[in-house]
């Protein structure tokens, strides 16, 4: 059995697991469990009855993230027979369900990388939709909201993930997948600059909530004209965060769910440190122009940025000629070259002088997307579907996290793959992200969005001293690791990040 934190914590429950540190081969999709278990008889028939189980690879995963839920306590009391069902602990019949995977792009664009340790596995999601329909909601949504540059249609055939959405929608179950984004960039199959499409979705398809003062940004909002996310107009990002004022535009899926399973895929990053449970809720936002991401500038400079640590009057030239195109996004000729020049001036003139430099806070002393993300999950836990926020949590939250192969070095969008044959759940967030910080091998102090998840600011994500949490969260990993056959391995750090 996986380590279990004492009874007094089991609202910051913790369990991991260790399997094969690969995933079933695509042609093993939709991933059927790899053993008969007395709660799935619907899923057992369905998949004899069109002749997979004897025919495909097992996926190996399944079991595991149905231990997860056992390790976790969700009515063990049924465990083991056709009346467990560990979901309806968390949520009665009828009930609407978000399923939030990890789908940022539908490439790595690291060549040698692949997506194993780029996007939540299909089999990983085979086994979370399976229980979360055990839970006999009335609606699941498989949903998120990934760059403007994906290609949903090419992401949703990764791996077979079509043919696992196909197998539950062919046993009449209520399985909906959304696309949160508002802005797209058009896939396009021929060179030159590709079209921005917004407004897709309908303003109504979304929930505006405002933290006010009690943002976490608000204590940095003296610069608030400084606020940037990359590849966005500045001028819309000013008009929704300001002194008193932070605005997110939240997917009314997400706050209309009465439980979110957040199913992320640990990965280090070069703006965070480490993506998992806290800065996988960016996706339930739709549109960016609402996420503040740095602020523009050097902090050496003291006005206020923390996009690169030196004062660099090129940097900053390159930083002011990013603004003017992002102003001009419709203008797909001329934000197309221009976005072109900039990066190449970046990579042969700026990291000439100095390789380390960069633009756009990619490093660790960005002090402005932990913030962001630390809000939007403050937003998720308290805020009802109307955006109102509440003293007490409205909905619940479970992460199931997909490390089995990992993402290392270059994250988000270009690491290479960390086999670590590990998955792991958390009942909350934050507990989550300190297992993910001690698997990767960094010391959690010294990631901001982990060590400021359990600080005691109003509306809080964790109620139990952080001592206490990290202690359980180092017990969990040091049982874990001892019961595999060797250590986990630990990652490349993001560039410009010293995390040991």
């Amino acid at each position: 059995m996986s380590p279990r934190l004492p009874p007094s914590t089991a609202s910051d429950a913790l369990a991991i697991r260790r399997v094969e540190p690969a995933y079933p081969p695509p042609e093993a999709a939709p991933y059927d469990p790899d053993t008969a278990f007395p709660e799935l008889p619907a899923a057992r028939e369905w998949t004899e009855e069109d002749g997979h189980s004897g025919s495909l690879p097992k996926n190996h995963v399944f079991s595991a993230v149905r231990d997860l839920l056992c390790d976790l306590q969700l009515d063990v009391v049924h465990y083991g027979t056709p009346a467990w069902n560990p979901l309806g602990d968390l949520v009665p019949p009828g009930a609407t369900i978000l399923v939030k995977p990890n789908w940022v792009l539908h490439h790595n664009e690291n060549p040698a990388g692949g997506m194993d340790c780029m996007i939540t596995h299909p089999a990983v999601l085979r086994a979370v939709l399976e229980y979360a329909f055990l839970a006999r909601p009335a609606l699941v949504i498989l949903g998120d909201a990934p760059l403007q540059g994906c290609d949903f249609g090419v992401l949703q055939r990764h791996a077979g993930l079509d043919r696992v959405v196909a197998s539950f929608r062919a046993r009449g179950l209520p399985l909906a997948v959304a696309d949160f984004r508002r802005t797209i960039l058009d896939p396009s199959e021929t060179p030159g600059p590709r079209t921005v499409r917004e407004h897709l979705r309908a303003e109504a398809d979304y929930v505006l909530v405002d933290l006010g003062a009690e943002s976490l940004l608000e204590p940095v909002s003296d610069h608030w004209r400084r606020f940037r996310v990359t590849m966005y107009d500045p001028r819309l990002l000013a008009a929704h965060h300001r002194p008193g004022v932070h605005q997110y535009l939240l997917a009314r899926e997400a706050l209309s769910a009465d439980l979110v399973l957040n199913c992320p895929k640990l990965k280090t990053h070069k703006k965070a440190g480490l993506t998992c449970c806290l800065k996988n809720l960016i996706g339930i936002n739709g549109n960016k122009e609402y996420l503040p991401h740095h602020r523009k500038g050097a902090t050496a400079a003291g006005r206020g940025g923390d996009s690169h640590p030196r004062q660099s009057l090129l940097v900053d030239c390159l930083e002011s000629a990013l603004d003017l195109i992002n102003r001009h996004r419709d203008w797909a000729g001329f934000y197309a070259f221009g976005e072109r020049w900039i990066y190449r001036a970046e990579n042969h003139l700026v990291r000439r002088h100095d390789p380390d430099a960069q633009m756009e806070g990619n490093w660790a002393g960005n002090d402005t997307i932990w913030r962001t993300c630390l809000d939007l999950n403050r937003a998720l836990l308290y805020a009802d579907a109307e955006g109102h926020f509440h003293d007490a949590p409205v909905r619940q939250e479970l992460s199931i996290v997909d490390a089995v192969v990992a993402g290392q070095g270059d994250g988000p969008l270009a690491p290479t793959p960390l086999p670590t044959g590990a998955l792991f759940a958390a009942r909350n967030p934050a507990l989550g992200d300190l297992m993910a910080a001690l698997l990767l091998g960094f010391e959690p102090d010294r990631i901001p969005i982990v060590a400021h998840s359990l600080d005691a600011f109003p509306h809080p994500l964790v109620t139990l001293p952080a001592a206490q949490l990290l202690d359980g969260a180092r017990t969990a990993f040091a049982s874990a690791e001892q019961a595999g056959p060797t250590p986990f391995p630990p990652a490349l750090p993001p560039p410009n990040w010293p995390l040991r």
